[in-house]
């Protein structure tokens, strides 16, 4: 009989049991890392895709780097591309693109969610977090046993207006000369890339041979636009309307700032270009202001564009990056540090200088900790942008203003390029590929994480207040 000093010796693990345990710490912690995890084997997958002969136009896979890049371009739905998207990939080669952009602009935690309910299982406890975490559900808009038929609205409402964007093209493209394969194709194409915010186009020219069509640019912006309000806000329109009382502070906040920078965007865009002979100073007033419209639309992070952004003046560049860096709305296909952040750093810096004791918007006190979390994302994204901006200034000879363009437009996932993308070496490639992935998880992530981690502290030190400014 043993006694109770002996040391039993450790029987040894099998192998399926410390892969289980392998996977478990990956995909069993907590969300962010979850969606971290996923988002990168999606690239992956779609990397090797394209990678397949069957993917390319001429038979031949591209090289690593650019497949890796353009796949991590359509799951992080940001558009910047190194080859023609008409050109280099055929029709498989394509959907792969669209399917990237489709799983990223839902986002892996929603699809995983989806795939499970279309399998027949119920949603876990766990996975239910996930999903409501992941989709920004608050209490007010669903409980917890209605995630799932959250889910499947949101899904409903983006299927919904992708297919109207996609037939309303459609349609447009066949009277333009388009046989109704390749019209139904394109329209697809086009509904699934702008409301996700994507920027991808099927069409050698992009949207330049479109440039003065009202049938082609509105419903573009339209989709773009929508899809940058994010789910919590759609989810709050669809419930309550227009009815304004019932929104909550979010979807307030993100509306109207929405409204606002596309006002503010269009005007100061159309002033800095209204005489440049090479984008707009050689069209006529309506054309222009069509123009100063859907530029300001687009910098927000849909990505299309009309004109060469290389030809542009520098304090249009500077503007672009402006509101590349803003985005859209929390929770939505859009990039940025979002429009809720910089809002709500605003608002605290109009109640400082006003000597408010608190920090008040739409009648409601702002928390102290949702504007820490603020000032650490933008402050977090500025630091990326900047070590950004330094690695390709080591690696390419290019002008400071290209590089910095270039690096916002990778990391608030807008798409837009002064053509640098394409000039790059493969090592320039990676750098706007990680920029690209920290830039559609990183904001998600932390403001998640910082927001998850609270310590209770029993004790208070004394107050002291350093010297500001």
């Amino acid at each position: 009989m043993l006694s109770k000093d002996t040391t039993l010796a450790a029987e040894p693990r099998r192998p399926v049991d410390q892969v289980r345990d392998l996977v478990n710490r990956i995909f069993g912690t907590t969300p962010s890392r979850i969606s971290i995890t996923l988002f990168f084997l999606v690239i992956v997958l779609c990397s090797l895709m394209l990678m397949l002969p069957v993917a390319s136009r001429s038979g031949h896979p591209p090289a690593l780097e650019q497949a890796t890049f353009t796949a991590t371009s359509a799951v992080t739905v940001t558009g910047l591309t190194t080859l023609t998207t008409s050109t280099q990939w055929s029709l498989f080669g394509q959907f792969v693109i669209l399917l990237g952009v489709q799983i990223g602009g839902l986002g892996t935690l929603t699809m995983t969610s989806l795939l499970s309910m279309a399998l027949g299982r119920k949603l876990g406890l766990r996975t239910k977090l996930f999903a409501q975490e992941g989709l920004n559900i608050t209490s007010r808009q669903g409980k917890l046993g209605e995630v799932g038929s959250l889910l499947r609205t949101v899904v409903l409402t983006s299927a919904s207006i992708e297919g109207i964007i996609a037939a309303i093209l459609a349609l447009r493209l066949m009277t333009l000369g388009e046989d109704l394969p390749q019209a139904l194709w394109h329209g697809v194409f086009y509904g699934i890339s702008s409301f996700n915010n994507a920027g991808f186009t099927p069409h050698t020219d992009g949207l330049v041979p479109y440039g003065n069509d009202w049938w082609i640019l509105l419903p573009l912006c339209a989709g773009v636009w929508v899809g940058s309000l994010g789910f919590p806000v759609i989810l709050v329109v669809r419930m309550f309307g227009l009815r304004l009382r019932h929104w909550n502070l979010n979807a307030r906040i993100t509306v109207f700032g929405s409204l606002l920078l596309v006002v503010l965007g269009s005007f100061l865009w159309g002033a800095a270009e209204w005489n440049n002979r090479d984008t707009i100073g050689n069209e006529g007033i309506v054309e222009r202001l069509l123009h100063s419209v859907f530029a300001s639309v687009m910098t927000r992070s849909g990505g299309f564009n009309l004109v060469d952004m290389d030809q542009t003046n520098s304090i249009t560049k500077l503007l672009t990056d402006l509101l590349m860096f803003v985005g859209g709305g929390s929770g939505s296909t859009a990039g940025g540090v979002k429009i809720t952040t910089m809002a709500v750093i605003f608002i605290a810096i109009v109640a400082e200088a006003r000597g408010d004791q608190y920090v008040i918007a739409f009648r409601r006190t702002i928390p102290d900790t949702v504007l820490r979390i603020a000032i650490s994302v933008v402050m977090m994204s500025a630091t990326i942008v900047v070590l950004g901006t330094a690695a390709l200034m080591l690696i390419t000879h290019h002008p400071l203003d290209e590089i910095l363009f270039e690096v916002i437009s990778a990391y608030a996932t807008c798409g837009l390029s002064v053509g640098l993308s394409a000039e790059l070496p493969a090592t320039g490639l990676y750098v706007l590929s990680v920029m690209m992935f920290i830039g559609r998880l990183g904001t998600i992530t932390v403001a998640t994480g910082l927001a998850l981690r609270t310590r209770s502290r029993l004790y208070k030190y004394p107050e002291e207040r350093p010297i500001i400014g």
